[in-house]
């Protein structure tokens, strides 16, 4: 197993998203998705000055920051209530104090993804699927990120430029999903996106390519023309899950997005995280399976929190966890209920979370 180390050294070996395609522009639109990406709020003295927050807040952001740097897209930003240290959007990116307890329980490999790697960047965890660790970077660093220690400077597939993990998808006929992930796979350019599917495509048994990301959500700029092109020149079938906490980070931009990637023929689904202060009431559960719906997104995932090391302020109670998502079963209608579900290391698939 090779020993996690921290994020933000990882950061200084991995490709830069924006080396990897030139910077562009969308005319019209305004600036490319990766200038927007490059000029994402980094200092935690911007984000607390831009939110008109406590200075307080500032010197344990910075602390927390060094083994996790802060990044966040400035229209994400943009849909904070100012002045609210409490404000569900805000909870989800700020560094703070209580990363750096230590906490039993609570480790930098929750899910076992290192036992289960198959080639470099490549993780084969379920039977039928494997999962593809494409790249390191993300347009945003979520505060409970189960991949928050993930060595991405020794173990993302694109530094042997993804030759290991096709060979290991190749011999394999079993596999018939592959899994884009990391970080976020759509960091990457769409160059360098189509070289992976191009040789993904060519792999007999794979019929299904399944994306997760976040782009959508906090940097929908990212779903552009080059994108879609590079969507609809795939022919396996296409699913994108996406990652949306709350209703709120649902606005107009993410609809826009949501639209055009399902007239490129994707389907698109969700995972949420259940978190401690932002989506913990059924309120802010239901208002976010309505607003996924009317996005046409249809609720994936609901995941009791990933234990991993710097998380545990975001914890809830398992018995709480059931209790609330009983609550949504009694409010919607089935196929608006995301399932509850944990990650357990060397389970062959999801585990259920349902009462003893």
């Amino acid at each position: 197993m090779i020993a996690a180390t921290s994020y933000a050294n990882q950061l200084n070996s991995q490709p830069d998203p924006i080396a990897l395609a030139p910077t562009a522009r969308n005319g019209a639109d305004g600036p490319g998705w990766q200038q927007l990406l490059a000029d994402a709020i980094s200092d935690p003295r911007e984000l607390c000055t831009r939110l008109d927050l406590d200075p307080a807040l500032v010197l344990p952001a910075i602390a927390a920051a060094k083994d996790f740097a802060l990044r966040v897209p400035r229209s994400y930003v943009a849909r904070m209530r100012k002045g609210d240290p409490n404000d569900p959007l805000l909870l989800q990116v700020l560094p703070v104090a209580a990363e750096n307890e230590v906490v039993a329980g609570f480790v930098t490999d929750p899910v076992g993804d290192m036992d289960r790697r198959a080639a470099q960047g490549l993780l084969h965890k379920y039977r039928g699927r494997a999962l593809l660790v494409a790249t390191g970077a993300c347009a945003v660093h979520c505060r409970y990120c189960f991949r928050r220690h993930f060595p991405y400077g020794e173990e993302s597939a694109l530094q042997q430029g993804w030759h290991g993990a096709i060979e290991h998808l190749r011999a394999d006929p079993t596999i018939t999903e592959v899994i884009l992930s990391g970080g976020d796979p759509w960091s990457l350019s769409d160059r360098r996106l189509k070289q992976l599917t191009d040789a993904l495509q060519a792999i007999p048994h794979i019929r299904r390519l399944r994306v997760h990301t976040r782009y959508p959500i906090v940097l929908p700029e990212r779903i552009d023309s080059g994108l879609l092109d590079w969507l609809q020149g795939v022919r396996l079938q296409k699913v994108v899950v996406m990652h949306a906490n709350h209703a709120r980070e649902v606005d107009a931009s993410v609809r826009l997005a949501c639209q055009r990637l399902s007239a490129a023929g994707v389907t698109l689904l969700n995972q949420s995280v259940l978190l401690k202060g932002v989506n913990d009431n059924v309120d802010a559960l239901a208002e976010l399976s309505e607003a996924l719906f009317e996005t046409h997104v249809l609720p994936y995932y609901l995941h009791v929190l990933d234990k991993v090391r710097g998380s545990a302020h975001f914890d809830l109670p398992e018995s709480r966890a059931l209790q609330l998502h009983q609550e949504l079963t009694a409010r919607l209608p089935g196929y608006l209920v995301p399932k509850l579900v944990r990650e357990i290391a060397g389970a062959p698939a999801k585990t259920a979370v349902v009462a003893a």
